[in-house]
């Protein structure tokens, strides 16, 4: 009901449960993988994706700077920086 009294508030969660459909989907897919951590792998990446994709990231661009910068990271403040 906080919606009625906030009106920058969306009535349903919809645009979420868009967002995270393809998460849904993908576990159909690490039911078949070989290891526990192919699958942790697997969501760790779409995880990623996602993220940068709602912080209005292109994906791969952000993937590539990533995997790029990631090898260099020396601090916990270095991987904070790769943070989108």
């Amino acid at each position: 009901m906080v919606y009625c009294e906030d009106g920058r508030l969306l009535i349903d969660n919809n645009g979420l449960e868009n967002n995270i459909r393809p998460f849904a989907l993908g576990r159909k897919n690490w039911l078949v993988s070989a290891s526990q951590r192919g699958v942790d792998a697997s969501a760790n990446l779409h995880s990623l994706i996602e993220t940068a994709k709602a912080s209005g990231l292109n994906e791969y661009a952000y993937l590539k700077h990533i995997f790029t910068e990631l090898p260099k990271t020396q601090c916990v403040e270095d991987y904070e920086k790769l943070l989108p």
